[in-house]
């Protein structure tokens, strides 16, 4: 290799660093939020989190009546205690793959969000829905049954966004092996998306297409949600952030320039 790629790749390499969302220490007890955060998941039970019904359209929940969400509600609460629990003595929220999917209680709009994620088993597949739409992709980058939908390039980015948007596909693949931990690291500020994992950028800024209607924006507010998509997957460590709005325009305007 040349001299002059060599130093082209070591300033990339550099320059990508310098991007990608810092690391929380992994020194730090668990489930315990960093300064400045809130702990979504207090390490017990599923306090602040209720069932979704998975791929069940923003928009149209928000059309529906106080009274008629409340009655679905009762529902996805009900298949939620059958599909989602909470090992203690780990410290770990479990999905046993079926059912709907767990989001908050609370709906958010601009944030920043830290979770650690771990695939049990091969062919796994995941992901965390932001505002309620799909999604930060996780998967198993060695499923045989994924190669067609791009699972070799890596988990860690908008994999339902449109096939001309630069945020579908990860920067670089940053995967750990099935049955270790990983982190994403995600900033949401108005329709962008911002994704370290492992401490690597693998999105930088791009728009969550809306994937249930194409033609529209995402809404502005919604609830973070963990998926449930055939696979035992387990969740920890997530931290919640609130983005101000002068914060979120400062981000902004570093994207427009």
């Amino acid at each position: 290799m040349k001299r002059t790629t060599l130093i082209h790749c070591a300033l990339a390499a550099i320059i990508a660093l310098a991007l990608a969302p810092a690391a929380l220490p992994q020194t730090r007890k668990m489930n315990t939020a960093p300064a400045g955060f809130q702990a979504l998941f207090n390490g017990a039970d599923l306090t602040g989190w209720r069932g979704i019904k998975g791929d069940y359209s923003p928009h149209i929940q928000a059309s529906l009546s106080k009274e008629e969400l409340g009655a679905m509600q009762v529902t996805w609460n009900a298949d939620r205690d059958l599909h989602w629990s909470v090992d203690k003595e780990k410290g770990e929220i479990v999905s046993d793959g079926k059912g709907v999917f767990l989001g908050t209680a609370k709906d958010y709009a601009d944030f920043e969000l830290y979770v650690d994620w771990l695939m049990v088993s091969h062919n796994g597949d995941s992901g965390i829905y932001l505002r309620g739409y799909p999604q930060v992709q996780i998967w198993d980058v060695d499923n045989p049954k994924e190669v067609t939908n791009g699972a070799p390039r890596g988990s860690g980015a908008l994999w339902n966004d449109n096939p001309d948007n630069p945020g579908k596909w990860p920067l670089v693949k940053a995967d750990n092996p099935v049955g270790s931990w990983n982190t994403f690291h995600i900033k949401m500020i108005g329709t962008r998306a911002w994704i370290g994992f492992n401490d690597k950028l693998t999105v930088d800024g791009q728009v969550l297409d809306n994937y249930f209607d194409r033609k529209i924006s995402v809404l502005p507010t919604g609830p973070i949600e963990l998926q449930t998509h055939g696979s035992e997957i387990r969740f920890r460590n997530i931290y919640v952030r609130e983005i101000g709005t002068d914060e979120a325009k400062a981000e902004l305007a570093k994207v427009a320039k």
